[in-house]
């Protein structure tokens, strides 16, 4: 479990990686994502700066209060809004930039796919496939973000297991979106992609995490989304070619293809990807 984890974190390394191999590229995937942060920032600071009136608005009760007792709630409020809305801007910050920016992170992970070899999709799964997706992963992180709320009010541990379970959840969130390109490039449906990454939960959580921890550093947003982007392509295709490997024994004699199989392509490997591309890549184009 653990290594597994740690094998997905490991992935998000991998994908600053190819920086070094098709800087051209990455750099393109810097410019939506310029634009989103400085969207998303602004949006933060605005709420950080009325954050004191929207505690103080939520507790009329407390204005009878012993000064320590109610400054101590409006903090604790204050805290706890402000953690769900991390949540949320980590969450809208990579549903928008991955709708706006899709022609430049489609480049990025045929790149990367042509890279790691095998059958490649001649395209993505397009611009208003990318847009739906963004709202409804902002939907989800809106009851994500509630969640988290909620759970700070928890007497004692509130505090210490909101901010835990805000990266958490953004981070599965993030990794969920974020693979889902080399999915509906091929043309897999939502349920089938479920089935195919079951077994790597562990592994995206482990490179959801990581993400979401370095688009918690100042600017970290910007320079990892397009190493996010390479990174869970990666970790998607891990999940195909051992879905695809799976496929091909339960075809042997006397165990017929059934209506769950997934049809992916085998990637001209001797195993599947685990954490990274093994044998020799084929050169990008």
């Amino acid at each position: 479990m653990l290594r597994r984890f740690l094998s997905g974190a490991g992935l998000l390394f991998r994908g600053f990686g190819f920086w070094g191999r098709r800087p051209g590229v990455m750099l393109l995937g810097l410019i939506p994502a310029a634009i989103v942060f400085v969207i998303v920032l602004a949006a933060l600071v605005a709420l950080g700066i009325q954050l004191p009136a929207i505690a103080q608005w939520a507790t009329p009760f407390a204005e009878s209060w012993d000064a320590f007792w109610a400054v101590s709630l409006r903090i604790g409020i204050a805290a706890v809004t402000f953690a769900g809305a991390v949540l949320l801007a980590a969450v809208t910050f990579t549903a928008l930039t991955l709708a706006v920016g899709d022609p430049f992170y489609e480049r990025i992970w045929r790149a990367v796919e042509l890279e790691l070899g095998g059958e490649v999709p001649d395209h993505g799964a397009g611009f208003w496939r990318a847009a739906g997706d963004a709202a409804a992963l902002i939907a989800l992180g809106i009851v994500a973000a509630i969640v988290v709320g909620l759970v700070g009010f928890v007497p004692l541990i509130g505090t210490i297991a909101a901010p835990v379970l805000g990266v958490a959840l953004s981070g599965w969130l993030l990794a969920r979106e974020l693979t889902a390109r080399a999915f509906e490039a091929r043309g897999i449906t939502a349920a089938a992609r479920k089935a195919a990454l079951r077994g790597h939960r562990a592994r995206m959580l482990g490179f959801g995490v990581a993400t979401q921890l370095c688009f918690m550093v100042p600017l970290g947003a910007v320079v990892a989304m397009p190493a996010a982007v390479a990174g869970s392509t990666m970790l998607a295709r891990g999940a195909l070619d051992a879905a695809a490997a799976r496929m091909s024994r339960s075809t042997a004699p006397g165990h017929p293809l059934d209506a769950q199989s997934l049809s992916l392509p085998v990637s001209p490997r001797s195993e599947p990807v685990d954490g990274g591309a093994s044998g020799t890549p084929r050169p990008s184009q």
